[in-house]
């Protein structure tokens, strides 16, 4: 065996791993099975406002939004880079609710998909754990809600396999994909070479 088809083989060999998870993570991403409920966008109920509410907007408000929930109606303001959630009439911060009007919220908006959501287990201040096994958190400035089950976590897995994200520091994630690269593309040389020497020798 030459030298150039012994180097080619080893290449092989240590690109065996990362070639098998690259095609077995990518016939899963080109399928996508589970992803509509892995990563669904749960959103906050809202409710249409029952009257015109009169809002005087600072000058330093980027954006204004008014919405009503099974709360009642939240002022969402956008000022200076940071979100704030005030009470619409008096333009006081609207404070974290207690924990009967937070699982009442919460609820309302799981109340959409009820098989994926189940009941609310558990509530850490604004952390929730649903009996499907699903968590749920709420960012009570935006009243944006955000979920991830074990398929999330799954699917996550497989793109961290995939793109060699094997490694627990991120700049040691990027030499590994840099030097998996590499080594793809040192195996693409060599077995050019050895077609042309193929040829030639023919």
């Amino acid at each position: 065996m030459s030298k150039t088809r012994r180097i080619h083989r080893l290449l092989g060999l240590l690109l065996l791993l990362p070639l098998l998870g690259w095609a077995i993570t990518g016939m899963v991403f080109f399928i996508k099975p589970g992803y509509e409920g892995a990563y669904e966008q749960l959103a906050v109920k809202t409710y249409p406002l029952q009257q015109t509410a009169l809002v005087s907007p600072k000058t330093d408000w980027q954006q204004v939004r008014l919405v009503r929930t099974v709360l009642g109606e939240h002022l969402l303001v956008k000022s200076q880079g940071r979100s704030l959630h005030l009470q619409p009439g008096s333009q006081a911060p609207f404070v974290l609710p207690d924990e009967v009007q937070l699982r009442l919220l919460l609820q309302d908006a799981m109340a959409a998909n009820p098989a994926r959501y189940g009941e609310i287990e558990t509530l850490a201040g604004t952390q929730a754990l649903t009996s499907t096994g699903v968590g749920i958190g709420l960012n009570w400035d935006t009243l944006s809600l955000h979920q991830q089950g074990a398929d999330t976590r799954l699917i996550n897995g497989l793109y961290r396999v995939h793109y060699l994200q094997w490694l627990p520091l991120g700049p040691l994630n990027r030499w590994l994909g840099m030097l998996g690269l590499a080594l793809l593309l040192a195996m693409a040389l060599v077995g050019l070479r050895l077609c042309f020497r193929r040829q030639a020798d023919s």
